[in-house]
């Protein structure tokens, strides 16, 4: 009998995601996918699974979730309050789950986005190779509703134990982003350049799935023409009419027509999934 775990809380938006659905971009398909992906790996290990095992990811508020049979689950990310039927559990370790408790994750205490994984995974039905839930395009699972029922794959009855505590990275105080300039700096004049590697921006609370916006100085155009619509890649610095950069994440436009300044390698990407809006963001050169 497979495993099922009906959501007695959804919270704010949690949505499935895995290691993303890559090779597609040249059908407008963007790779979605754990904005944190290290996070969403070192879950998985404590529950057993692989590391690119599909996982729920929620933002800010947490979830709730009600095993039909005993389950593992590991809540990590984003530090937040764990509970079994109101009793304190520990975070970022693995939680033993009886049939019919409630495993709450809570809002999160620092950071944004937290993951729950369970031994054995979520295992909705993949599309194009992935489980994950792309908000831009609509390809995935919906993002999570109250009752809805989830389920589960068959895991390890016994996860495997890791020396010592798991090294959960904490969510950023401060953003420093490493950048490539180009393709499209030449667009920009130099004192909009000097000002991208010197300004101090930060998170606004308009960032998403798709890209985190900034608010802060704008960056002045050396041209004044319009680029036809290009290929965009995870980690693209945008510079959209207001002239404040937008550095874009997993749910991204695999096109674009504003000038890309600058692109910032993956692996810097996941602390920017867990800047809260305020954060003070800052470019540096790669």
């Amino acid at each position: 009998m497979t495993t099922k775990l009906t959501v007695t809380r959804p919270g704010a938006l949690t949505t499935v995601q895995d290691a993303g659905r890559t090779g597609h971009a040249h059908l407008g398909v963007p790779r979605s996918g754990a904005l944190d992906a290290p996070s969403m790996r070192l879950a998985n290990r404590l529950a057993g699974n692989p590391e690119g095992t599909a996982v729920l990811e929620t933002t800010l508020t947490g979830c709730a979730l009600r095993p039909d049979t005993d389950v593992t689950l590991v809540v990590g990310g984003a530090p937040c309050p764990v509970t079994v039927d109101g009793r304190p559990a520990p975070w970022g370790a693995p939680v033993r789950v009886p049939a019919g408790a409630t495993l709450d994750a809570g809002p999160a205490t620092a950071g944004i986005r937290s993951y729950v994984a369970v031994a054995g995974g979520i295992a909705v039905e993949p599309v194009l190779g992935s489980r994950s839930t792309d908000l831009l395009s609509g390809l995935g699972p919906a993002p999570l509703a109250h009752g809805d029922l989830i389920p589960v794959g068959r895991g390890s009855a016994t996860p495997p134990a890791l020396p010592g505590a798991a090294p959960w990275p904490a969510p950023p105080a401060g953003l420093v982003l490493p950048a490539r300039f180009g393709p499209r700096a030449d667009w920009f004049t130099e004192a909009a350049l000097r000002t991208f590697l010197t300004a101090t921006y930060t998170v606004s609370v308009h960032s998403n799935r798709i890209g985190l916006r900034t608010e802060g100085p704008s960056l002045e155009r050396e041209s004044a023409g319009e680029l036809p619509s290009e290929g965009m890649v995870l980690g693209a610095v945008q510079v959209p009419p207001d002239g404040r950069p937008v550095v874009f994440l997993h749910d991204h436009p695999t096109t674009g027509g504003y000038p890309v300044i600058a692109v910032v390698p993956e692996p810097a990407l996941a602390a920017a999934a867990q800047a809260v809006p305020g954060t003070p963001v800052r470019f540096t050169l790669a």
